[in-house]
């Protein structure tokens, strides 16, 4: 498979996410009687789409506006998000710029790093290859930008458009 068209399709399943990001009203960005509200969706699938990007947690780069001691949502090891306090919040603004820098590294990470190469996740039970876990990546992006665009949705009666490709 060719490295350019897993870059656009990663891009491509990024802009439904920020479509969903963008589209989402206030009111919604952190409703309380959601078990998991909108932004911690849209953060978790940002951190991972970026961790993704690498072949290992010991590779992996973290966002240099990473808010200190930040939980990472979604793994047991690197945060817990039902215990998040109101200080814990990120705005709509954070998780918008983290996107931009999630996108800014698609081409770059993926154009480098070997197709052949294996990741090293402990949660992935078995051994893959860097190809496998773009694929991966992409469907996990894409299935929370669908969750997100479910709700958005059932609250506001819109949803996001699909985006068929990002070159």
């Amino acid at each position: 498979m060719e490295k350019d068209v897993i870059v656009s399709q990663i891009r491509a399943a990024l802009k439904m996410l920020r479509a969903a990001i963008e589209a989402c009203p206030d009111s919604l960005w952190n409703r309380e009687s959601d078990d998991n509200r909108f932004w911690v969706l849209a953060y978790h699938a940002l951190f991972f789409a970026h961790l993704y990007l690498f072949p290992s947690e010991d590779a992996f780069e973290p966002w240099e506006a990473q808010i200190e001691g930040h939980p990472q949502m979604g793994r047991e090891h690197l945060g817990d998000w039902t215990k998040l306090q109101p200080e814990d919040l990120y705005t709509k603004s954070d998780v918008l710029t983290y996107c931009t820098y999630v996108e800014g590294l698609v081409s770059d990470r993926v154009e480098t790093t070997p197709f052949d190469e294996p990741i090293d996740f402990y949660w992935m039970r078995q051994p893959c290859k860097q190809s496998e876990l773009h694929l991966y990546n992409l469907r996990h992006i894409q299935h929370h930008a669908g969750q997100l665009s479910e709700r958005l949705r059932q609250t506001t009666g819109r949803g996001i458009d699909w985006v068929k490709t990002v070159r």
